[in-house]
C-alpha cells in the first residue's frame, strides 16, 4: 500500500509542475563568462530570451573604446543564414536579434553554441565571439507513438524476470532538464528497471516480477510516465497494453549483445551492412522469429530497414558524416508467443571526402593604395570545409606570380596580405585567384576571385617631351600670336596628373620675360605680347614649368629657345656715293679711259640678314646705256666701250639697288659722272647745269604759284625776296666761320676785274698733291683733310668702301666754286667723285 500511495502521489507532483507557466525565459542574464584570448570572448546565455535582451558589452570585454566600433565600421559576420545576434555600436552592447532554441540549434549535442565573428576597419582587426545557449526546461519527454498503446503478448508461463522493453521517451531538453525518470503505473505483476546508453540515454525494460495467471488478469492496461529534472517539472505519458498468453517460456536470444559495424556515408540505398541471428528454443509458431528496429532516432528511421525474416539491415536513405557520425540502433527479435529479445547495432559513419572548401570573403580592401607597406592586409578569408581528418583539412594557395601571400588567422580564417611595393604606373589593378584544397584523396577544391585596384599616389613628376626646345617665330609679328605649344606627361592619374604650365620669372634685357611672352597654364600655348623686331633681338630664352596637382605637388622644368626670323621689312641703304642736299657729287672719267675702266663703287647694305640681305645693283637710267654697265654683285660702274670726244661730258647714272627679300625691296641712287680731261671743262659744263636747273626750278615755282593765286603776287614775291637775303646771309656767316684754310688764288687766265670771266668771283681750293701737279694750273698745298667740303660748309664723310677710293686721298684734288665740288682724277687707277 505505500508503494502505491507513493506511486498515486507522483501525479500529482507532477500536475503540479507541469501549471507552473514558464518563466525562465523572462529571465535576464543567467550566467556571462568572459574570455578575451587573443581577441577571443565567450558569453552564455539561456535559450529562448527575447529579441532585444542584452547578451554582453562586447566594447567593455574587448577594452574598445565607442568610439572606435563608429569610426572602425564595426560588424558581425556570420556564416549562417539566421543572424541571432545583434550589435549595437552605439552603445557597444550584443543583444538578441532572433529567438534562439538550443533544440533546433544543437540537438542532443552539449554545450551548445555558436561562434561568429567581428571586424573592424582602419585598422583592421577581427575579433570570435562564441555564445554558448543553456538549456531551458521548454520541452517535455514525449514518446514516439503516444497516441497508440504499447501491446505486448505474453505467455503465462512467461518466467518471472522476464524482461520487455519498452519505448524510449525522447526529451529535446539535454542536462538537468533532460530525461530522468521513468514510472510505472502501480500492479502487482511488472516493475520497471531502468537502463543508461553510453550517450547517456535512458531505456526502460518491463520486467516480469509475479507469474501471470490468465484466468484472472487476463489483461493489463498500463501507464507509462516519463519525467525530466527541470523545474518545473515535465512529464509524458503511453499507455501499455498487456494480453496474457499461454505458455511460450523461452526467449529469442541473439549471438552477440552488441553488433558493430562501418558504413561510409553516401551509401547506396538497398545496399546491405550487417545481419544480425537470434535464435529461440521454442518449436513451432513460438519458436519462429520476427526482427525489428526500435529505440532509433528520427534522422535513423528514415535511413535504415531490417528485413524482418533474415535480420538484413540495410541502407534505405542518405547517409551523411556532417550530420551524424554514429547510429546506435537496438534490434528486437519477437517469437509468435510474444517473447522478445533484443541486441544493440553500432555504425560509425566514415567520411568520405564529398565537400569542397566554401570561401567566404568577409572583408576586401579595393581600391589599395600604391604606397602601401607590404604586409597590408587586403582582404579577411573565411574558409571551411565539412569534411573530417585531412578532408577537411585546407591549403589555401594563390595562382600565378602575385605581390601576395596567404596568411593563417584564426581558426577558418585567413588573411590576403601584400608581400612586396606596388607602383600603379606599372600595374594599376590585379585579379587575384585564391583557391583552397583540401587533403582529401582526391582532392577537392573551390575558388574566389577578387579584383584588386590600385589607387595612385603622387609619385612621378611631369616630363616633357624634350630636355629643351627651340620655337620660331616671325617678326613683325601681332602681339597674342601662338608661338610654340609645350607639352608634358604624367604616368600618374587623376588630379596627380593634371598638369599646369608656369613661366619662370627670368629677366631678358633688364625686363622680366612675363613683357615678351605669356603662356597658357593650362594648354602650355606660348604667346607673344608684344612685336618682335629681328634687327633689335634676334632670340632669347626663356624657363616653363610643369607642375602636377598632387600633394606635395611635383613639377619639372625645361628651356625653351624663341629664335625670331628675319622679314624683309628694311630697303637696303646707299652708303656710297653719298647723296648731298645741295650739292652735286660727280666722278670723273678722262676720255682716253679704256673699256672697263672702273668709274666708281656704289655700296649699299641691308640691316636685314640672310637672303633679305642679298643685294643686287641694276642700271636703271643713263645719259649714254652704252657707255657704261653697274656690276650685279659688286655694284662697280665700269664703262664697257671706249671714251671719245663725242661723248657729252655730262653723264647721268641713276642705279637701282634691290635686295632678295619676298617681296623686294630697293633703292637708286644717282651719280652723276663727268667725261673730260680737264678740271676747267668740267667745271663751266656742271656750273651751266647749275645755273639752269635753279631757272628752271624757279620759273616752273613762279608759273604755278601765279596761277594759283594772282592776288596774292606781291606778297609772294616779298617773300621770295626776304628768302634770298637771309639765304644768302646764312652762306656768308658760314664762309667766316668755316675751319678750313683758304687760301686765296686768282688764276691769271680768269681773273677779270669786270666780273666776264669764267670765274667771276675769288674761289678757294684744296687739293691733294700729285706727281704731275706742275702741270696744273691751279696752287697745291698739303693734304689737309680727307673729307669733300661743300661751300656751305657742310662735311660730308665718304666711307671707306673700297680700298682703291680709300687711299688716294692725298692724290684728289677739290675745286669749290659756290656749290661745286669737284673731285678729279689724275689716273686711271686712281680717282675720287667730283662733287658739285
Amino acid at each position: 500500500m505505500a508503494t502505491v500511495r507513493r506511486q498515486t502521489r507522483v501525479p500529482s507532483k507532477w500536475e503540479s509542475f507541469c501549471g507552473v507557466r514558464r518563466r525562465i525565459g523572462s529571465l535576464l542574464l543567467l550566467l556571462l563568462v568572459v574570455n578575451m584570448v587573443d581577441g577571443q570572448i565567450r558569453y552564455s546565455i539561456p535559450e529562448e530570451m527575447k529579441k532585444g535582451s542584452v547578451i554582453g558589452n562586447v566594447a567593455q570585454d574587448l577594452g574598445l573604446d565607442l568610439k572606435r566600433l563608429r569610426s572602425g565600421r564595426a560588424r558581425i559576420v556570420t556564416g549562417e543564414n539566421v543572424h541571432y545576434t545583434e550589435l549595437q555600436k552605439d552603445k557597444g552592447i550584443l543583444v538578441v536579434n532572433e529567438r534562439i532554441d538550443r533544440e533546433q540549434l544543437c540537438g542532443d549535442v552539449t554545450p551548445c553554441s555558436f561562434s561568429f565573428e567581428m571586424i573592424l576597419e582602419n585598422p583592421m582587426e577581427l575579433h570570435r565571439i562564441t555564445v554558448e545557449v543553456l538549456d531551458i526546461n521548454d520541452h517535455a519527454p514525449v514518446f514516439p507513438n503516444k497516441d497508440k498503446p504499447i501491446s505486448f503478448e505474453i505467455s503465462e508461463s512467461a518466467a518471472v524476470g522476464v524482461r520487455f522493453p519498452l519505448q524510449s521517451a525522447q526529451d529535446l531538453d539535454v542536462g538537468q532538464n533532460a530525461l530522468k525518470n521513468y514510472i510505472l503505473s502501480p500492479n502487482d505483476n511488472f516493475i520497471l528497471k531502468q537502463h543508461s546508453n553510453p550517450d547517456g540515454r535512458k531505456y526502460v525494460e518491463m520486467v516480469l516480477q509475479k507469474p501471470l495467471d490468465r484466468e484472472r488478469h487476463p489483461h493489463f492496461s498500463l501507464k507509462l510516465i516519463a519525467v525530466d529534472g527541470g523545474t518545473p517539472q515535465r512529464s509524458g505519458t503511453v499507455n501499455i497494453d498487456v494480453t496474457v498468453l499461454d505458455a511460450n517460456d523461452n526467449d529469442p536470444v541473439f549471438n552477440q549483445s552488441v553488433y558493430k559495424a562501418a558504413v561510409l556515408e553516401n551509401t547506396k540505398t538497398e545496399t546491405s551492412i550487417i545481419t544480425v541471428n537470434a535464435t529461440d528454443a521454442d518449436s513451432g509458431l513460438n519458436g519462429h522469429i520476427t526482427y525489428s528496429l526500435s529505440e532509433m532516432k528520427e534522422s535513423a528511421a528514415d535511413i535504415f530497414t531490417i528485413d524482418e525474416n533474415t535480420g538484413t539491415i540495410y541502407v534505405s536513405g542518405q547517409i551523411d558524416y556532417e550530420k551524424d557520425k554514429k547510429y546506435e540502433l537496438r534490434v528486437e527479435a519477437k517469437d509468435h508467443g510474444g517473447l522478445t529479445g533484443t541486441s544493440k547495432v553500432i555504425f560509425d559513419v566514415i567520411d568520405v571526402n564529398d565537400n569542397a572548401p566554401i570561401i567566404n570573403v568577409m572583408s576586401f580592401s579595393s581600391p589599395l593604395s600604391e604606397n602601401s607597406r607590404p604586409g597590408t592586409t587586403i582582404a579577411i578569408l573565411n574558409i571551411k570545409d565539412t569534411d573530417s581528418e585531412r578532408n577537411g583539412q585546407i591549403k589555401c594557395s594563390i595562382d600565378g606570380k602575385l605581390p601576395f601571400k596567404i596568411e593563417s588567422s584564426l581558426t577558418n580564417y585567413y588573411n590576403l596580405v601584400s608581400d612586396q611595393h606596388f607602383d600603379r604606373e606599372s600595374i594599376s589593378e590585379y585579379n587575384i585567384t585564391i583557391t583552397a584544397t583540401d587533403f582529401g584523396s582526391p582532392p577537392l577544391s573551390s575558388s574566389t576571385k577578387l579584383h584588386l585596384k590600385i589607387s595612385d599616389v603622387n609619385d612621378n613628376a611631369p616630363l616633357f617631351d624634350k630636355n629643351s626646345y627651340t620655337a620660331y617665330i616671325t617678326e613683325n609679328n601681332s602681339p597674342g600670336f601662338s608661338i610654340f605649344t609645350v607639352s608634358a606627361r604624367d604616368s600618374d592619374w587623376n588630379q596627380n596628373a593634371r598638369i599646369s604650365y608656369l613661366l619662370e620669372d627670368t629677366q631678358l634685357s633688364g625686363s622680366p620675360v612675363s613683357t615678351y611672352v605669356s603662356l597658357n597654364s593650362e594648354t602650355g600655348v606660348l604667346n607673344a605680347v608684344r612685336t618682335f623686331d629681328y634687327e633689335q633681338i634676334k632670340q632669347f630664352e626663356l624657363v616653363i614649368k610643369a607642375q602636377d596637382g598632387g600633394s606635395p605637388p611635383l613639377s619639372s622644368n625645361v628651356t625653351v629657345k624663341i629664335m625670331i626670323q628675319d622679314q624683309n621689312d628694311n630697303p637696303p641703304q646707299v652708303l656710297y656715293p653719298v647723296q648731298t642736299g645741295g650739292s652735286l657729287v660727280a666722278e670723273m672719267v678722262p676720255r682716253s679711259a679704256d673699256v672697263g675702266y672702273l668709274v666708281t663703287k656704289v655700296v649699299a647694305v641691308d640691316v636685314d640678314s640672310g637672303q633679305n640681305a642679298w643685294l643686287s645693283y641694276k642700271l636703271q637710267k643713263a645719259t649714254d646705256r652704252a657707255l657704261f654697265e653697274v656690276g650685279l654683285q659688286n655694284g662697280e660702274i665700269r664703262t664697257i666701250r671706249q671714251v671719245n670726244d663725242k661723248d657729252a661730258v655730262k653723264q647721268r647714272l641713276t642705279v637701282i639697288v634691290e635686295d632678295n627679300g619676298q617681296p623686294s625691296r630697293s633703292a637708286t641712287v644717282v651719280v652723276n659722272v663727268a667725261v673730260a680731261d680737264s678740271f676747267p671743262e668740267v667745271l663751266s659744263e656742271f656750273t651751266e647745269l647749275t645755273h639752269d636747273k635753279e631757272y628752271n626750278d624757279n620759273l616752273t615755282f613762279y608759273l604755278v604759284l601765279a596761277l594759283a593765286v594772282v592776288s596774292f603776287l606781291f606778297i609772294t614775291c616779298l617773300v621770295v625776296i626776304i628768302s634770298v637775303k637771309i639765304y644768302r646771309w646764312r652762306q656768308s656767316r658760314i664762309l667766316y666761320h668755316s675751319n678750313l684754310p683758304v687760301i686765296p688764288y686768282y688764276p691769271p687766265r680768269y681773273s677779270d676785274t669786270l666780273g666776264s670771266a669764267t670765274l667771276p668771283h675769288v674761289y678757294n681750293y684744296e687739293v691733294c698733291r700729285t706727281t704731275d701737279s706742275r702741270k696744273s694750273d691751279m696752287k697745291y698745298m698739303q693734304p689737309m683733310s680727307q673729307s669733300l667740303v661743300s661751300v656751305d660748309g657742310a662735311v660730308d664723310d665718304v666711307p671707306q668702301v673700297d680700298k682703291q677710293l680709300s687711299g688716294n686721298c692725298s692724290q684728289m684734288p677739290t675745286l669749290v666754286s659756290d656749290n661745286l665740288i669737284f673731285s678729279v682724277p689724275f689716273s686711271r687707277s686712281q680717282h675720287a667723285p667730283l662733287t658739285f
